[in-house]
């Protein structure tokens, strides 16, 4: 069974770094910093969209990922952000 997504989250479109051009974010955006497709109730406006970067479509909603919280999914991410920085 796949896990949704948690409502008023956003974590995943929050923590990390996307490299890869984005609609209203032509340079990508830096972690930590919310993407601009990031809607008022926390969702994609891009989601299922042909502009959706192949990283977002690659992340998908998992119990170790997202966490009990918002808080959780964004610490695991942030930590997996840094975990990958090129050195």
């Amino acid at each position: 069974m796949m896990l949704q997504c948690r409502d008023g989250c956003g974590a995943c479109c929050i923590a990390p770094s996307i490299t890869s051009p984005l609609p209203g974010m032509p340079d990508g955006k830096p972690a930590g910093v919310p993407c601009v497709q990031l809607d008022a109730d926390l969702r994609c406006k891009v989601f299922g969209q042909p502009q959706r970067p192949a990283f977002c479509g690659g992340l998908q909603p998992s119990a170790e990922m997202c966490g009990a919280s918002r808080e959780e999914a964004l610490n695991w991410i942030t930590r997996l952000e840094l975990a990958t920085l090129p050195v």
